[in-house]
């Protein structure tokens, strides 16, 4: 993966890093900049290369020999990292990148990787009454015909209004609770869907997240994506199958970030510090100390966001291992990014450089794809091997 993986770091440096501040401040203005980079991952992704996140590791034969198997999931999270050393906001606008790319890589059918496949295409999930519980969602998709009806709000959706679809998750019967909960590709345009407004925020403030509205839209049975069937044993582990894919990705971001601000902090920092690796960290100054401490927090979090995908590469379930180093990547990721500001003082809290970019941008990635807490909830159920309705 080294030429790849170097060719996002070249991207991080030359295309990420110079536009940062540009459109954090232009926060819905979309960056143009992005539309050769797209193109150019475009070809790197129809070669094998899977550089910005959006595939998976569907149609790859893995053949149980004990031998050690890197796919796509290893490769999408290695490039995350670099180009997220770049900028996380500039990540998630590139065209035909977003996860609701990587859920239709994980759960479509073949005639709809096919249809799909070059479509840019975000994902709704959460809703004003569900956040982190993603079974609370209330959204209904009614079968009519050769059609369904989908009907309720989406917010939050990132790249809402650039994406060419969005993946909207809904209910095909309430009845059922979470087990008929399923995904459908929506395309922009589709009469029913509205735009309601794009969101001011925080951090990522490159990348586009809005709410949408659906009112009596009519969607495409065939862009049900999976199976139409309602498995009550199988309960809504299907649809979660999507989270096992991106919640490393998300990882990958915050693991990235937070090596962009320690390597500024340390080279900021060069004339204070000499980091010594081979003495007692009690013997070192307070602030050498403390970079070492963090360093080992974010080796922490890499090592555990590679080894969640290489599983996915080999067919191993992951779903624990996913919410591990998400929930690691993203604690470390703000405290990380927090802490350099500190170091830096005044500089890391001014314009000047991006630290205090960094920070902001960090938070977001320990909340969305499931916050912290739900995380550490998903962990302990596998763990402990108890249901969600014994462990709430």
């Amino acid at each position: 993966f080294r030429p790849v993986t170097d060719a996002a770091m070249m991207a991080a440096k030359t295309i990420f890093r110079p536009i940062s501040r540009k459109y954090d401040t232009l926060e819905h203005a979309y960056p143009k900049e992005l539309d050769l980079l797209a193109a150019a991952l475009d070809g790197m992704n129809d070669g094998g290369g899977d550089v910005g996140g959006a595939k998976g590791s569907r149609g790859e034969k893995i053949t149980n020999d004990g031998s050690v198997r890197n796919g796509s999931n290893i490769a999408n999270v290695l490039n995350i990292m670099a180009m997220c050393y770049g900028d996380v906001g500039l990540l998630l606008a590139i065209p035909r990148q977003g996860l609701g790319n990587a859920a239709i890589a994980a759960v479509a059918n073949d005639e709809q990787l096919k249809r799909f496949g070059k479509v840019w295409a975000a994902m709704a999930i959460t809703e004003p009454g569900a956040g982190s519980d993603s079974a609370a969602i209330i959204t209904t998709a009614v079968k009519d015909g050769d059609d369904y009806i989908l009907n309720g709000e989406k917010i939050y959706v990132t790249a809402g209004e650039r994406a060419d679809a969005i993946v909207v998750w809904a209910s095909i019967d309430k009845s059922l609770g979470r087990a008929a909960i399923k995904s459908f590709v929506v395309e922009q345009g589709t009469p029913g869907m509205e735009l309601v407004r794009l969101e001011t925020k925080m951090g990522i403030r490159a990348s586009d997240t809005a709410a949408i509205s659906f009112t009596n839209c009519r969607v495409p049975a065939a862009n049900l994506l999976g199976s139409p069937e309602i498995d009550v044993k199988k309960g809504f582990a299907g649809v979660m199958e999507t989270f096992d894919n991106t919640r490393p990705f998300v990882a990958a971001m915050a693991v990235g970030c937070a090596e962009a601000a320690l390597e500024r902090t340390k080279e900021l920092l060069k004339d204070k510090i000499q980091l010594n690796y081979t003495s007692p960290i009690n013997n070192l100054k307070a602030i050498e100390s403390e970079i070492l401490k963090l360093e080992a927090d974010y080796e922490a979090a890499r090592l555990l966001t590679i080894k969640a995908a290489w599983m996915a590469d080999n067919k191993i379930p992951n779903s624990m291992e996913a919410s591990i180093c998400k929930a690691k990547a993203g604690r470390v990721g703000s405290r990380i990014t927090l802490k350099c500001v500190e170091l830096c003082t005044s500089l890391g809290y001014s314009e000047a450089e991006l630290l205090e970019k960094w920070a902001r941008d960090s938070k977001i990635l320990d909340i969305f794809e499931g916050t912290q807490q739900i995380q550490q909830l998903i962990v302990a159920r596998r763990l402990l091997g108890k249901s969600s309705k014994e462990l709430k």
